[in-house]
């Protein structure tokens, strides 16, 4: 609430226009939004002459997270109301976005484990040449510099076990001193960076970010959370959601078909099983019928048990062991004495109507490489390929949604035109 002395405060529209103007033009920064609302004439007849100053700028975009969030959303029921999204298909995907917290303010234990031994080793050091100078008949060697890096030394590794504890103590096993709610996460093949995965739903006839959601995790495990706020944001339940296979989860995909939606997420490879030179899974084939699995030789695998794993009911099946044992195949089938067994989730026929289902949507994942990428390559380059300018995760989600808002506004005065979206909003 503003005081009842000094200056009266300004109005939230006032520096919400500040902030849509310079996220459309790449000014994020609160000090050079000041400046530019000093210098720039356009945004003098936008604020009306008003300039307000940067801790103003940078807290109003803090305390009102809520707001920007929701002005974010009713922009997207704006676009709703024009019929933008009459084909109720998105892909979702996650992007990698620097936190402020570089990896040297990152420990996990096998970093902290690294650096107390190498402070151990460099203490043991110094001991060792204290002893040598002890025992010199003729002292000539000045101990006061050794003893001042030991003392050092000895508070760096206090300060570092102090750490060790918090992080096998934190839930996930690593802690950012700067960012705490930022973590170390794969970027590209085995790089890694301390960033924020940030997750967004893009419609596919005009490329509208219609929902989004800055995470710390992986995408795995995520496709059903986008795709709920997906469905309240178009207000209708039936909707196609295209995802690559980092999203490829059993329970999550299930979960996402149970509440209405399409999924289509490619499964990957990941037994090994041709690297080891035996018949991948998919030649093992399943009649639904006869609740059987027909192997490459023809022989069947008959159901055998059930088994509780992960939280998942797995049902288990194999052929009789001579039968096995004296088949031609059986050192392409498994490398073990025992006869190859098969695995499936008692759910798995919804798995296997989205494979079929994906099997005759062939373009399907070109349709989302070319819809939910652009957008994000778009973002990175408005920010200037850099990292966040705030710090926790509720603050980076504010000025995600900032990012976003200036994107759709941008995306519909290239559909529409800036008349006609003008004329759209005011009607």
């Amino acid at each position: 609430m503003p005081a009842d002395t000094g200056r009266p405060a300004y109005h939230p529209s006032t520096l919400l226009k500040l902030f849509v103007y310079g996220y459309l033009n790449r000014v994020q920064s609160s000090r050079r939004l000041e400046r530019e609302a000093g210098r720039n004439v356009e945004l003098m007849w936008l604020l009306g002459g008003l300039a307000p100053d940067f801790k103003t700028i940078a807290d109003f975009r803090k305390d009102n997270g809520k707001g920007i969030k929701n002005t974010c959303r009713a922009f997207i029921g704006l676009c709703r109301e024009m019929n933008m999204f009459t084909d109720a298909i998105v892909a979702i995907d996650g992007s990698k976005f620097k936190a402020v917290n570089s990896k040297e303010n990152n420990y996990t234990p096998k970093k902290l484990q690294f650096h107390i031994e190498r402070v151990e080793k460099h203490i043991d050091d110094y001991l060792k040449q204290l002893d040598d100078a002890d025992e010199e008949e003729e002292k000539t060697t000045d101990e006061t510099p050794i003893k001042e890096n030991i003392d050092w030394l000895q508070k760096w590794l206090s300060e570092l076990k102090t750490l060790e504890a918090q992080v096998n103590s934190h839930p996930e096993k690593q802690l950012s001193t700067t960012d705490p709610d930022s973590r170390l996460l794969k970027t590209q093949g085995m790089t890694r960076s301390v960033c924020y995965n940030v997750q967004s739903a893009v419609d596919t006839k005009h490329h509208l970010i219609v929902a989004h959601e800055v995470t710390n995790k992986q995408d795995r495990g995520q496709l059903c959370s986008m795709g709920e706020q997906v469905q309240v944001a178009l207000g209708q339940g039936a909707v196609t959601v295209l995802a690559d296979k980092g999203y490829y989860s059993g329970p999550d995909i299930k979960a996402t078909q149970d509440a209405g939606m399409t999924p289509l997420v490619p499964k990957g490879d990941t037994s090994g099983s041709e690297k080891k030179g035996i018949f991948n899974r998919s030649r093992f084939k399943y009649d639904v019928d006869k609740d059987v699995y027909i192997c490459p030789a023809d022989q069947v695998l008959p159901y055998r048990l059930t088994s509780l794993e992960h939280g998942m009911m797995q049902k288990r099946y194999w052929a009789h062991g001579p039968t096995c044992r004296t088949c031609k195949l059986k050192p392409q089938c498994s490398n073990s004495k025992q006869p190859r067994r098969i695995t499936r989730w008692e759910h798995q026929g919804q798995l296997d109507q989205m494979d079929e289902l994906m099997t005759s949507m062939p373009n399907s994942m070109l349709v989302r490489k070319q819809t939910v990428e652009h957008p994000f390559g778009t973002i990175k380059s408005w920010m200037g390929s850099t990292h966040f300018l705030t710090k926790r995760l509720p603050n980076v989600s504010t000025e995600m949604s900032l990012h976003v808002l200036a994107y759709n506004l941008r995306r519909m005065m290239s559909i529409l035109g800036p008349g006609n979206l003008i004329a759209s909003m005011k009607a």
